[in-house]
């Protein structure tokens, strides 16, 4: 006898085979119609799936309003595009179909090119199969007869996978639908019906498992959606992310650079992107010393024993440039993280309780060794600047600096205009060994964290397992962009491993005149420039507000005959302190307002006979367009501020 419980606590028994869509069936017609997979004891499963014969299971069945469904759906679609490649072109090989976000893809190994032209017949084959609304059969297989199997069909590539990456698993499952069956773990939707908006979207090249040694794959994108609406929705955001991309207009702008002959992943801030960083650094200082901080600067290397000592090295040693070797033996690493540093500051005399908190900041620049092909302009780089900084605390002071922390971060955040976020809280996944630390002290820290944050009703708080830092849990900021897009930006996280004895045994003496261990806490409102600035670029369409603007007015004359008053106010505006520039060619006033425009300067200053005369500038917004004409000092007090609140216009 199965007893199945319900989510509202309802309990069936069934005394003979039976399966979720078999249980959605009894509780309805329309829930066994939109019944499109199910999670057995929080596993999930297709709704075709057999459940146990006997004992109890805890069943949700999954619709098309569950956070798992889209993914669910999308990688019955890449199955489903797969298929018609395989229809459409011969010789195909089948690599791996995963959902990624915002998509999928699947990887091939064939002969015919692929190209955008391509995409419309594959669409066209793919809507066929929808239509025939064939079942997503599972099979369970030995993994040797499935080698057997996948060499008969000729998919060399699967019987590789099966022989080195599959080669513990007694059993595989597989999944077919008409003549396409394909190694897959599942679930899938119950039949191609489900499938009713896709889109291929592009193609790139790729190699198989990643491995630049291996053969070279052809990699196919698409999406899916549950309605038209939906898939129409994504591809406008598609379009109106390609017009705000960061590379495109920080190039247009000129912003940024990244020269391969100096290297990937490196950053160099032109002058206009310049101003647009010092802006922030300027914003965010000023807040550290209201709050308490004390700024510092440390090295950008370090010796490897510091890193073996964090944990950074061995840990990540895999995202780290490979160590320096110096000729007396030596050796020293690209700093990955300053935190280690900010602890020998810490270390560096004795600390009483009276000295606590510490709080130590710094713009750190780092260095992580990521790989050529997940580079992506300013948002994933080598090297890159951090708004970090430590807090060294009391146990019974790390609530409230904690919610310090978070506090800071949501008044950076609201200053930008980026009010639509969630807080994401990492922790620890107990079957890793990639966290350091006793399960004893990660279950402290994580429930002083969660407690902070659960006080705080912060917007959209949920926890994800696996998603801590390798010595203690955080909690991330996710911002949704203009166009609804998230972004990991600000994080803070809780730590009892570094100051431990295991590590680098950071002590206090305290009131009682003993030693005490100290608590960590790190914490980076932007998380860094880098990444903070190519976001902002992509939010705000490369037009930043007046106070971040490279270039807040541009004065410009109606005539070379004001040249000279035009530059006296230009003068003026920079004495003040705005970054000011000048049009002063002899072109036409539309010409050099319209390139003003795409040039995105907020406001301009244009300068004829009769304001030169009465000692005014006419104001033109970006945005509004013409203000008319105003005294000189009336149009600086109305920019500084602008300036001074910090508005956020778009």
């Amino acid at each position: 006898m199965l007893k199945v419980t319900l989510p509202d606590g309802k309990t069936l028994e069934f005394s003979s085979h039976v399966r979720p869509i078999d249980i959605a069936a009894q509780i309805g017609p329309r829930l066994a119609k939109a019944t499109l997979a199910a999670e057995v004891d929080g596993t999930l499963v297709g709704a075709n799936d057999p459940l146990p014969t006997d004992g109890a299971v805890q069943l949700r069945l999954i619709t098309g309003k569950d956070p798992q469904a889209l993914d669910l759906l999308r990688h019955s679609c890449a199955h489903l595009m797969a298929r018609a490649v395989m229809r459409l072109f011969d010789g195909v090989q089948l690599a791996f179909g995963p959902t990624v976000s915002g998509g999928f893809y699947y990887d091939f190994q064939m002969e015919h090119p692929l190209c955008e032209a391509d995409f419309p017949k594959i669409e066209a084959e793919m809507a066929r199969l929808a239509k025939e609304d064939e079942p997503f059969e599972r099979i369970e297989m030995g993994r040797d007869e499935a080698v057997q199997f996948f060499r008969d069909l000729g998919q060399g590539l699967k019987v590789e996978h099966l022989q080195e990456g599959l080669a513990v698993e007694p059993t595989v499952s597989c999944y077919r639908q008409g003549e396409f069956i394909d190694l897959c773990r599942g679930p899938h939707v119950p039949s191609a019906g489900a499938i009713a908006a896709f889109k291929v979207l592009s193609v790139a090249g790729a190699y198989w498992k990643g491995d630049a040694s291996r053969q070279q794959l052809q990699r196919l994108y698409g999406t899916a959606f549950f309605s038209k609406q939906e898939l129409d929705d994504h591809l406008r955001q598609l379009e109106e992310a390609k017009r705000r991309d960061h590379r495109v207009l920080g190039r247009q702008l000129e912003l940024f650079l990244i020269d391969p002959k100096v290297g990937q992943g490196l950053v160099f801030w032109l002058p206009k992107g310049a101003a647009v960083r010092h802006e922030l650094e300027n914003f965010l200082y000023g807040e550290l010393i209201r709050r308490g901080y004390q700024p510092v600067c440390t090295p950008v290397i370090g010796n490897v024993h510091l890193y073996e000592t964090s944990g950074h090295y061995p840990y990540y040693k895999e995202s780290q440039f490979p160590p320096i070797e110096m000729a007396d033996g030596d050796r020293y690493l690209l700093r990955p993280m300053n935190c280690p540093h900010h602890v020998t500051i810490y270390q560096s005399k004795p600390r009483s309780y009276r000295d606590l908190p510490l709080r130590l900041a710094e713009f750190g620049t780092v260095h992580r060794f990521e790989q050529s092909g997940e580079l992506n302009g300013m948002t994933r780089v080598r090297g890159f600047t951090q708004d970090d900084a430590h807090i060294f605390c009391t146990e019974e002071q790390v609530a409230d600096e904690f919610r310090g922390c978070i506090e800071m971060t949501q008044f950076v955040l609201k200053t930008l205009g980026l009010d639509d976020y969630r807080v994401r809280l990492g922790f620890r996944d107990p079957t890793s060994d990639k966290y350091v630390g006793s399960a004893e002290t990660w279950q402290r820290a994580e429930t002083a964290l969660e407690s902070v944050c659960r006080e705080m009703d912060l917007p959209n708080l949920h926890v994800e397992r696996g998603e801590a830092a390798f010595y203690g849990p955080k909690a991330d900021f996710v911002v949704a962009d203009c166009i609804g897009r998230p972004w990991q930006l600000g994080t803070v996280q809780l730590d009892y491993n570094l100051p431990s004895k295991q590590r680098f045994a950071l002590e206090y003496i305290g009131a009682d005149n003993v030693p005490h261990q100290p608590v960590m806490i790190h914490r980076a409102p932007f998380g860094s420039f880098e990444r903070f600035v190519g976001m902002l670029i992509e939010h705000f369409a490369g037009a930043f507000p007046l106070w971040l603007a490279p270039e807040q007015v541009r004065v410009m004359v109606v005539s070379q005959k004001v040249e000279s008053y035009g530059r006296e106010v230009q003068q003026k505006l920079a004495a003040a302190g705005l970054r000011v520039g000048g049009d002063y060619r002899a072109e036409k006033i539309g010409a050099k307002i319209r390139d003003a425009q795409l040039e995105l300067v907020p406001y301009m200053f244009v300068i004829g006979g009769r304001e030169a005369e009465q000692g005014q500038v006419s104001v033109r917004d970006r945005l509004e367009g013409d203000l008319g004409a105003m005294s000189l000092d009336a149009a600086l007090g109305k920019l500084q501020a602008e300036i001074q609140a910090k508005t956020a216009r778009k």
